[in-house]
């Protein structure tokens, strides 16, 4: 088992930059279209409520399922997965944004608005900072979320810790199936109780 790894650490690295650069971009654009969707929610519980509905029942798709609708539209590869991840994540990350967001004591809000604040202000520098912790739960499930599912989107050719499994799969490579299996369930364990740590001391 050690002599496999010890073996063949230019696979291994390379699987495991690739799995990281799928984590990275994702989480970017995931956030940033989280931040804007967001933003637009507090401007009606309407449309909350449907952002919130439409994207728990993308989230309840099989991953596999969704990658494989996507193909025709997007072809194999790295855009594709990271397409359906960043899709997964906004049920996680909006659900948790909007609820930290909204959970706010209404007297603090009636107090802001009374002494002049704007909506606005009252978002950024009232509702913003007392959310942090449920803002970084969400982020904490989204990253948590991307490592495990982009190890699935090696099956559509998008590289990533998944490679190394789904190719001990197909050969029936003992030694890199626990390997692949090891490196994805060690990154996302590990990041999250990383996150977790991090979280309780906000």
């Amino acid at each position: 088992m050690i002599e496999y790894i010890m073996g063949h650490p230019d696979k291994w690295a390379k699987a495991l930059v690739e799995h990281l650069e799928i984590v990275g971009i994702t989480l970017m654009a995931s956030l940033l279209l989280a931040s804007i969707l967001t933003f637009m929610s507090m401007t009606s519980k309407t449309l909350s409520r449907f952002l919130v509905y439409l994207f728990s029942i993308i989230y309840s798709i099989p991953s596999v399922a969704l990658f494989a609708m996507m193909i025709p539209v997007t072809g194999l590869g790295k855009t594709t997965a990271i397409t359906v991840l960043v899709a997964y994540n906004q049920y996680l990350l909006l659900r948790n944004f909007i609820a930290g967001l909204n959970g706010v004591d209404p007297a603090i809000i009636e107090a802001a608005t009374g002494i002049g604040m704007s909506n606005l202000q009252v978002l950024y520098k009232i509702r913003f900072p007392l959310s942090i912790r449920a803002f970084f739960t969400g982020i904490r499930l989204a990253v948590v979320s991307t490592i495990g599912m982009a190890t699935i989107a090696a099956f559509i050719s998008a590289g990533g810790l998944g490679d190394i499994l789904f190719d001990g799969l197909r050969t029936m490579n003992v030694y890199k199936i626990v390997w692949g299996s090891v490196l994805s369930a060690g990154m996302a364990v590990g990041v999250n109780a990383l996150l977790v740590r991090i979280e309780k001391s906000i």
